[in-house]
Parts: C-alpha cells; sequence; structure tokens
C-alpha cells in the first residue's frame, strides 16, 4: 500500500491535487478578471474630478464642438457610474476570494505548497483574511468603501453634508489601500517553464526526455483504468509526454495597479497642488446683502481672478469648517470695467448657518422685507475656481429658453449680467427667462436687475431679445412685487406653473428650423419635464437641445 501511494505520487495528480487546481483556478480567475476592471475604474473614477482641466477643455478652442463640450456636463454621471462599478466589481471580487481561501484551506496540498495561501491542510480561511497582508487591507478597503457609498447617498448629502464631505475624502486612504494590497504576493506565475512545460512528468532520476506514452501508462498505472478513461492503446493523438526532473519554481506577479492609478492619480495630485496654490490668498469682501426668503448675496474682489458666465466658484471660510468648502454659482462676473463679482447663498444647512452667522447680525423683521446691506470686518475667505458648467453655452446658442427654480436662477443672474453690460459680442439673439417661485418676495432677488435688462433692451428698440415671464406656484389671491420701479415685471408676473408643452410648442414655432438650448436649474421634476420635452419632435422642424445643472 506505501508503495501505491508513493507511485501515485510520482507518476500522476491525486484527486485532492484536482480539486485544489480546478477549484481554484476559477476562484483566482474569478479575482483576477475583477481586479483588472476595478483598477480601470479607480484610474478613470479620478478623471471627472480635475475640475481645473474640464473647465480649461470647455474654455479653450481644443474642443470646438458644442456636441463634445456637452459631454463634459456628464463627468459627475461619468463619476457616479464609475463608483457603482467600482462596487459591485468589488463584490464580486470579495466572494471569488472568499471561495479562494475556503478553496486554499480545504484543498491543501504539499505537492503546492508555493501555490497556496494556506500554511497546513484546514487552516481557518478566517487568518487568511486576517493575518495576511492582501487579506487585511481588503477588509480595511471593504470598510472604507462600505462609509464612502453609504455617506454618498441623497439623503446623507442633504440631511449632513459634512458626513459626506469627509467620508469621500478617505479615497486616499483606499488608494494607500490598494497600493498595499497588490504587494502581498497571493497571485504568482512559473519562473521555469523551459526546464518544468506544463503537464510534465517528474521522475526521480530522470533527465528532462520524451518517452512513449503507452510505455509510461503501462509502468505507472497497473491496475484497470476506471470508467471513461482511455485505455493505452487507445490514445492515440498524443504520444509522447515530457519527462522532466526539476521541481517548478513560482514567483509572485509584479504588481500592475500602480501602472493604472500612477497617471489619473498624479494628475488629480497635481490639480489639487495648484488649486490650492490659487485659492492661498483670501478674497476681498465689499459689501454682504441679506435678501428675503433666507437668501444671502456675497460681493468681493480678488486680484486677477476672471471668470466666464455660467461658472461656479467652491468657498471656503476655515472659521466656519477647517476642512469643508462647498460650490456657488457665480451671480457676477468680473468684466473690463468692473473687478467685482459675486454670490448668492441660500441658507439650507448647518454650513451656510454658521457662515451667516459670521457675516450677517440676527435677522430682524425689517431685514426681510428691504435688502439689508452689512459693513464691518468679515472673517476670511478663500475661493477656488472658476470652474465650468453647462450654462457658458447658452449664450452660443442662437435661441436659449433657460428655466429655473427657486434660487436656481443664480446660474442665469451672471448672463443676465452679462447681457446688460454688452450682448453684441455672443451669438445669442433671443433668450426666454422662465423663473418660477413659491415666494412672491423670492423674485426681489434680481427684480432690480430684470427691470434694467428689460428697460435695456426696450430702449434699444430690441423689446423681443429677452421674454421674461414670472410664476407664482403657490398663493393665497393676487399678488405684485412691491414697488412702482417693478411695474414691468408685475406684468410678466403669472399665477401658477408654467404649461410646458404649450410653451414649447410656443418657441418652435416662433424659431422654425433652429435649434434652441435648453438649460434648466431646479427641481427635479421640472428638469425631467423638460427632458422629455426636449427630445420630443415637432412639425416647425425645431431641435431643442437640453442641459442641466450638476455640480462635479
Amino acid at each position: 500500500m506505501g508503495e501505491k501511494k508513493k507511485e501515485e505520487k510520482k507518476g500522476g495528480k491525486t484527486d485532492r491535487d484536482d480539486k485544489f487546481h480546478g477549484a481554484s483556478d476559477k476562484g483566482l480567475c474569478l479575482s483576477r478578471a475583477s481586479a483588472s476592471v476595478l483598477n480601470l475604474n479607480c484610474s478613470l473614477i479620478l478623471l471627472p474630478m480635475c475640475r481645473t482641466l474640464l473647465a480649461y477643455l470647455r474654455g479653450s478652442q481644443k474642443v470646438p464642438s458644442r456636441r463634445t463640450r456637452r459631454l463634459l456636463d456628464k463627468s459627475r454621471t461619468f463619476h457616479i457610474t464609475c463608483g457603482v462599478t467600482i462596487c459591485i466589481f468589488s463584490g464580486v471580487h470579495v466572494a471569488a476570494h472568499l471561495v479562494n481561501a475556503l478553496n486554499f484551506s480545504v484543498n491543501y496540498s504539499e505537492d503546492f505548497v508555493e501555490l497556496n495561501a494556506a500554511r497546513y491542510p484546514d487552516e481557518d480561511p478566517r487568518k487568511l483574511l486576517f493575518t495576511t497582508v492582501p487579506g487585511l487591507t481588503g477588509v480595511c478597503m471593504v470598510l472604507v468603501l462600505f462609509l464612502m457609498i453609504t455617506a454618498s447617498t441623497y439623503a446623507i448629502r442633504v440631511s449632513n453634508y459634512d458626513i459626506f464631505w469627509y467620508t469621500h475624502n478617505l479615497f486616499f486612504v483606499f488608494y494607500m489601500l490598494l497600493m498595499l494590497h497588490v504587494s502581498g504576493g497571493l497571485l504568482k506565475y512559473q519562473t521555469n517553464l523551459d526546464t518544468h512545460p506544463p503537464g510534465c512528468i517528474n521522475l526521480n532520476g530522470t533527465h528532462y526526455q520524451n518517452i512513449h506514452l503507452q510505455d509510461y501508462l503501462s509502468e505507472h498505472f497497473r491496475e484497470s483504468f476506471p470508467e471513461g478513461f482511455a485505455k493505452p492503446d487507445e490514445l492515440t493523438q498524443k504520444r509522447f509526454v515530457k519527462i522532466c526532473m526539476e521541481e517548478p519554481r513560482f514567483q509572485a506577479n509584479f504588481p500592475q495597479t500602480w501602472l493604472w492609478i500612477s497617471g489619473p492619480l498624479c494628475l488629480y495630485c497635481a490639480e489639487r497642488l495648484y488649486r490650492c496654490i490659487r485659492s492661498n490668498k483670501p478674497v476681498t469682501i465689499i459689501s454682504v446683502i441679506r435678501h428675503p426668503s433666507d437668501v444671502m448675496e456675497i460681493r468681493m474682489v480678488k486680484e486677477n481672478f476672471k471668470a466666464r458666465p455660467g461658472q461656479y466658484i467652491i468657498l471656503h471660510c476655515p472659521s466656519v469648517s477647517a476642512l469643508e468648502n462647498h460650490p456657488f454659482t457665480l451671480t457676477m462676473c468680473p468684466t473690463k470695467t468692473k473687478a467685482t463679482f459675486g454670490v448668492h447663498l441660500k441658507i439650507v444647512g448647518d454650513w451656510t448657518e454658521r457662515f451667516r452667522d459670521l457675516l450677517l447680525p440676527p435677522s430682524s423683521q425689517d431685514s426681510e422685507i428691504l435688502p439689508f446691506i452689512q459693513s464691518r470686518n468679515y472673517p476670511k475667505l478663500y475661493i477656488d475656481g472658476p470652474f465650468g458648467s453647462p450654462f457658458e453655452e447658452s449664450l452660443n446658442y442662437e435661441v436659449s429658453l433657460c428655466v429655473a427654480g427657486g434660487i436656481g436662477v443664480t446660474p442665469f443672474a451672471s448672463i443676465l449680467n452679462t447681457l446688460l453690460d454688452d450682448w453684441e459680442p455672443y451669438k445669442l439673439r433671443r433668450l426666454y427667462f422662465i423663473w418660477v417661485c413659491r415666494d412672491i418676495q423670492s423674485f426681489r432677488w434680481f427684480a432690480d436687475l430684470l427691470c434694467v435688462l428689460h428697460n435695456k433692451f426696450w430702449q434699444e428698440n430690441r423689446p423681443d431679445y429677452v421674454n421674461i415671464q414670472l410664476y407664482l406656484s403657490q398663493t393665497d389671491g393676487i399678488q405684485k412685487i412691491i414697488g412702482e420701479k417693478y411695474q414691468a415685471l408685475n406684468s410678466r408676473l403669472f399665477i401658477g406653473r408654467p404649461r410646458w408643452k404649450l410653451l414649447f410648442d410656443e418657441i418652435a414655432k416662433c424659431n422654425r428650423g433652429k435649434t434652441v438650448g435648453v438649460f434648466c436649474c431646479g427641481p427635479s421634476s421640472i428638469s425631467k419635464t423638460l427632458h422629455k420635452l426636449s427630445n420630443r419632435n415637432n412639425s416647425y422642424g425645431t431641435r431643442f437641445e437640453y442641459n442641466k445643472e450638476s455640480f462635479s
């Protein structure tokens, strides 16, 4: 019996060896395939976060096609898609390695010690997860990824943005663990294929040679062949089997993850460094204005700051939060004649509340009706940007439809301010401006701007250049914007919600055969309706191209 086992070990694989090879090969192949997908997505997910690069491509002549520039607007969607893909294939990768850990333990073989991750038969698979570099880093990466994904949900982002912000910055920890994860040497390859080719038989004292297959099988397999196994005389296709004496040698695969992520990671780090240097000088706050309905306006100046209409900046106030910052659309851009720029903030969260308390005194009854301007010593405020947005394209259409919901009017304010300064350099020749608000006082945020713009084009005999329509969605009766100077707006104030289908039909009829740019910043319900109507065909040959605001 001892000689029989010895001969089986010399002349062929045991059933346990077959289980080891079959089970582990499937798991390892699945883990390697999922690892390749993960490496690709871990590198691509960083590209949409290079905001300065995207802003440069959008504003330069490197991307002359408007359709190509519109693809840049999908950067946030692309980032989310890569994140979801990482989650899915991380689950596949983890499941494959759990199967591998179990197979390495249960099907341990002394003939493949170098290939087996287990150190002895029936080793507890949990030891492979918590006592090895690939296992421990893998567990930590799963925990980090779980925190990042759960904190990225819409409910958490709205209720507590701080949690989303701090957990999302754990991606630095994730990438460090990823580099350590692949350095464990779990996957190996054979280094002596020339002297020990796959399928060769290792016989004691026999050098690498060719022998007759039937003689070899007759010598080493004297017992009857099991059912379904070909007899020696039936094996006619392969007449020879290779014999080798040298044992196989294995070496860990060279880590290739850094080849995937080093380029995008270096690009992202270089951009972050550039943005840090660019934003290290605080702005000078000129004034802070309190508007009705919990809206605050900040006007400021900064040396050599340039921006295009529709772009946004990121505000950072260390007195509010050392690490947290938020994007806000510019409502006023610097021009050749004035260096002032500004933003409007809706007080809707912890950060904006603390920021407001630092800039403005406690609110009073009077300041809720009329804008309140405060001039005093302000805390240090830093800005990062500007960065591109879809609304830059609104001036590149001959006809544009701009729809705003509530505070979503901010990206269009800078466009209206630009048209007020000089409209002739731009391609735009007709602008439909639709603004929907729940509160009558919300229209006062930009009522002065709308009135001045309306009067300007009437004086220039171009009354059809800007078509302003204001909609009050919730009211107890007929209301008007307070003030005689707002008479022009009162005549364009409608009660109720817009009838979008009739509006699109009217625009299509008045602009036959033209391409109309549709821009929306507001509730998702309005956005979905406009998107659907933009894709609908009409009998006037008018084409609508839909664009939507989304901060990356």
